[in-house]
């Protein structure tokens, strides 16, 4: 991605927060970024030697999920079994890494807020296994049809019947399904400033407030989910902006308004690339390809 324009005040904004590592993560940014091929867990056939593909090596995740290189001459990510399922599905690690964060075991009742595309919603799947219940939730129309289109290409049949599709705004849960959820994921919608870079008008009409005004929206989710949850349940706040006023300022507002605790998983301690922050983690492209992405693991005291 080639980006030749430039929009002060992003620049001098993000400057002010990242310093002198700015240059780079915003050089980062412009570059497309890594993406690999998760095998589905569904799958139980190995046919990556049938593809040539390398295991991409993240000794961190290993024990996690594997990788795989995405290999541009072949739509190795469109492949189906025997069964008509999906083998491979491309995204990018540090989205895998924040589904797993959520921590689902089976029979628990999971709320997926913002589902949309699905790959995080399909690692929650695995993980429950056919059991509880998972409800995927999406608000757009359009983004709503590729969710369902991926339950339907990458889930058998059999395990789908505890799935379920809804498209209400997230803060429905909230005022209807108060204490409902044993954990819940709220990959909120934000400035995606990856994204931002692809399209010159929104950049060039980028302002702080765009940050302030995604905020408000992203509060207000954060709060429904943390109504819709179950007391000692987990919530997992997650965006793929690199901007504080929509990451832990979002966070250090549910601190300041409800009873939780922020958690540290020790697991997240070992993966190198994975920067603390105040009251959670961020993985920048600028590190390692990956990203960017934002996350706090939050667990609800009453």
């Amino acid at each position: 991605m080639s980006v030749n324009f430039q929009n002060e005040k992003f620049d001098q904004y993000f400057f002010s927060i990242y310093k002198e590592r700015w240059s780079l993560l915003f050089e980062s940014l412009k570059n497309n970024e890594i993406q690999v091929l998760r095998k589905n867990k569904y799958v139980d056939n190995d046919y990556t030697q049938s593809f040539e593909l390398y295991c991409l090596k993240i000794k961190e995740l290993d024990k996690y999920c594997n990788f795989y290189q995405v290999d541009s001459k072949k739509n190795v990510h469109n492949f189906v079994d025997n069964k008509g399922i999906h083998v491979f599905y491309k995204m990018d690690p540090a989205s895998c890494i924040v589904a797993y964060a959520l921590g689902v075991n089976p029979d628990e009742t999971i709320l997926d807020m913002c589902a949309a595309p699905g790959g995080k919603s399909l690692i929650l799947a695995e993980a429950l296994n056919g059991t509880g219940e998972l409800i995927l939730n999406e608000y757009s129309n359009s983004r709503r049809e590729r969710l369902m289109h991926v339950v339907r290409d990458y889930i058998p049949h059999e395990y789908r019947q505890n799935i379920f599709v809804s498209g209400k705004d997230g803060n429905y849960y909230g005022l209807n399904k108060k204490e409902a959820f044993d954990r819940i994921l709220v990959d909120a919608p934000c400035s995606g400033e990856r994204h931002l870079l692809e399209n010159s008008k929104e950049f060039l009409d980028w302002t702080k407030r765009r940050s302030e005004n995604l905020a408000i929206r992203q509060y207000s989710l954060l709060s429904s989910a943390y109504l819709a949850c179950r007391v000692n349940g987990q919530l997992v706040y997650s965006t793929c902006s690199i901007s504080p006023l929509e990451n832990d300022h979002v966070v250090a507002k549910l601190i300041k308004k409800r009873s939780v605790e922020i958690v540290r998983l020790a697991w997240l301690e070992d993966i190198s690339f994975i920067e603390k922050t105040e009251y959670g983690y961020q993985i920048l492209p600028d590190k390692c390809g990956f990203g960017p992405m934002y996350f706090s693991v939050i667990v609800k005291k009453n």
